[in-house]
């Protein structure tokens, strides 16, 4: 008998959450595959597992079984290749991996049809998380197959959005930041229609850099009278390599159709009234400064020198400048 401690047999799922380490450990007692050293005490974790475990050394007999299983028991859409080379690694795999090809072999139509990541996640393995959290990836990297071949999409967060007026068409205002979406949103409640001149019809809350994926299910995620074709989408947001950035990956990911245009007003207006700030604050770290200049191109020259001028200096204006009695 070997004597094997819990951290080496968990070493694998490390970053599975504890309930499924401990289901993996009972499963392995279970089976007879592993048998607790009651002296070397426990973890002091509810509940409990042992630190150490006696292991049966592995014989001819089950390397042969296990061979015999990976080149003659499994469906042909899974490469055995790496596990015939790597033995032990497939012990510890092997629980996932037939069912893998249990699904396969008795559920492989489902494919046809697009799941969530999280959905087709639990549907083979039944654990929601284990192609995002936990090792499924790795199990299916190890099989040869890309995970384009479980037909899955990603979920973005839903679009969060207030809606002052359904007609058509209609000017529609992204705003990066949470305090600005309710400041406006108050600003339409109390009678107003317009922002900056302009007349606003629904205001979409961005949450940063969330918007960008999450505008990749707009049409699902809104009502019809905002995929109207004749509709207009402004943005506003901070006045830092950031906020631009994120104005710039939106505008590329959104193509002719869609694609919104900087709220100029507002921006102009943010710089006026830190003309008058004695020190602006300074730029968060690692931001990436690469911009395309797609957001410049719709300012004036003047502008676009005292914007930049403000950015290279490390310092940046946010959305919060503005408020309640700046948007008339």
């Amino acid at each position: 008998m070997k004597r094997i401690s819990l951290e080496e047999l968990l070493s694998h799922c490390s970053q599975e959450a504890y309930s499924g380490q401990y289901a993996y450990i009972m499963t392995l007692i279970a089976e007879g595959k592993i048998k607790p050293v009651k002296s070397a005490g426990t973890n002091g974790r509810k509940p409990a597992l042992c630190l150490s475990y006696w292991l049966p050394e592995e014989t001819d007999a089950s390397r042969e079984e296990l061979e015999e299983e990976l080149k003659y028991k499994l469906v042909p859409l899974l490469s055995v290749d790496y596990y015939l080379s790597h033995l032990k690694e497939y012990k510890k795999d092997r629980p996932w991996v037939l069912q893998l090809n249990e699904y396969l072999l008795s559920s492989r139509n489902y494919l046809k049809q697009p799941e969530s990541v999280n959905e087709r996640s639990f549907e083979i393995w039944n654990r929601e998380k284990f192609l995002t959290r936990e090792q499924g990836t790795k199990i299916l990297k190890r099989c040869g197959l890309d995970r384009d071949f479980l037909n899955m999409y990603e979920t973005a967060e839903p679009i969060a959005y207030y809606c002052h007026s359904r007609q058509v068409p209609q000017n529609m205002l992204i705003l990066e930041n949470k305090d600005t979406f309710f400041s406006m949103r108050r600003f339409l409640l109390n009678g107003n229609k317009k922002i900056f001149g302009i007349e606003i019809g629904t205001l979409i809350y961005g949450g940063g850099k969330r918007i960008v994926k999450s505008f990749r299910d707009f049409d699902l995620s809104v009502e019809p009278y905002m995929k109207a074709q004749n509709n207009r989408i402004y943005y506003f947001g901070d006045l830092d390599y950031e906020g631009i950035g994120i104005y710039e990956s939106l505008a590329q990911q959104c193509g002719d159709n869609r694609r919104p245009v900087p709220l100029t007003a507002a921006y102009e207006k943010m710089m006026e009234k830190a003309r008058k700030v004695a020190k602006l604050p300074e730029t968060k770290e690692h931001q990436n400064r690469n911009l395309a200049d797609v957001f410049f191109s719709y300012f004036s020259d003047t502008a676009v020198k005292e914007m930049q001028e403000i950015l290279e200096k490390n310092q940046y204006v946010p959305q919060e400048i503005l408020s309640f009695r700046d948007f008339a």
